[in-house]
């Protein structure tokens, strides 16, 4: 049975087949066609973080495919407290035919995926978030007829959507350059990782936005302190300060660049507050090919296609 947990579990072959059916369902939907392919079928979804495009894109593409959702908050299970995690995916794969996870841990993901009867899907973890890292591929594949030899820079954190979006970029021929603070790079596990899935893959490391920003063909970014980090926010924002995307950096890209960020945005912080309303920004593309993306994963999942 196959789980979707991470892009490093992913081919290129793959990664391409996800890519082009969920254009192909996009299309699909702007024509009004919605197959049933899921009729019958039930999606789990348990959250232990807030949410608002992973739960309604996944909730709205089991809709359109004909099937029906189950969500459970960190309230309604209290997985791995008021029982194991072992005993809870047991149980609710007995009810479902796929399940989404929203994390704290990966390895609660991990586990949940032992003892599931379905397959798994990784809505969000602190190591991946790979449903996002595949509508953003589509978004930028969209945006500029392609993906292999663009250059994208992540400005800021090198999280959980920095680690996808760089793999998802080196399986498919795409520069990925991180620019962070000393410290918020990398580790050296998934930088192992990344270099057996992607051998010949380019990533780099900087110091600084500027150096790289003038090749970037995309620029990202994201919030300085995600849900579970709230303690370190003040240290975070003293950190991360140079490392804002805003008018004065942007400018020192070229004219075709573009911004991406995958919401929800902490205005005046990681980004400054009109860029994401700007002619520059593709944000909301990103935000919608989620919806896309998910039906494409929920098909290879549960229908084997």
């Amino acid at each position: 049975m196959r789980h979707f947990l991470s892009l490093l579990d992913v081919s290129a072959t793959e990664a391409t087949w996800l890519l082009t059916e969920a254009a192909r369902l996009k299309a699909e939907l702007r024509q009004g066609i919605r197959q049933p392919l899921a009729a019958g079928r039930v999606l789990g979804l348990v959250f232990e973080k807030q949410s608002l495009r992973t739960r309604a894109s996944f909730e709205a593409a089991m809709a359109q495919l004909g099937g029906t959702s189950i969500f459970l908050s960190a309230a309604d299970g209290a997985m791995g407290q008021r029982e194991p995690v072992a005993d809870f995916a047991r149980t609710l794969s007995s009810y479902t035919d796929a399940i989404v996870l929203r994390t704290f841990k990966h390895e609660t993901i991990e586990e949940f995926a032992h003892h599931s009867r379905v397959p798994v899907i990784n809505g969000l973890s602190d190591r991946a978030h790979p449903c996002q890292a595949l509508g953003d591929l589509l978004t930028i594949q969209e945006t500029f007829g392609g993906l292999k030899g663009k250059t994208l820079v992540f400005v800021g954190d090198g999280n959980n959507v920095a680690r996808s979006v760089a793999v998802g970029c080196g399986l498919f021929g795409m520069r990925f350059i991180l620019a962070a603070p000393e410290g918020y790079g990398f580790d050296e596990e998934f930088l192992t990782q990344y270099r057996r899935i992607v051998p010949e893959g380019e990533l780099l490391v900087n110091g600084t936005p500027e150096h790289a920003i003038g090749e970037a063909d995309i620029i990202y970014t994201d919030v300085w302190t995600s849900m579970g980090q709230e303690a370190e926010r003040e240290e975070r924002r003293r950190k991360f300060a140079p490392f804002q995307v805003n008018e004065a950096l942007l400018a020192k890209a070229p004219a075709h660049a573009r911004v991406m960020h995958c919401l929800p945005a902490v205005r005046g912080e990681e980004v400054s507050p009109t860029i994401l309303d700007s002619s520059r920004s593709i944000v909301f593309e990103q935000a919608e090919n989620r919806l896309h993306v998910q039906k494409a994963v929920l098909k290879w999942l549960m229908l084997g296609k």
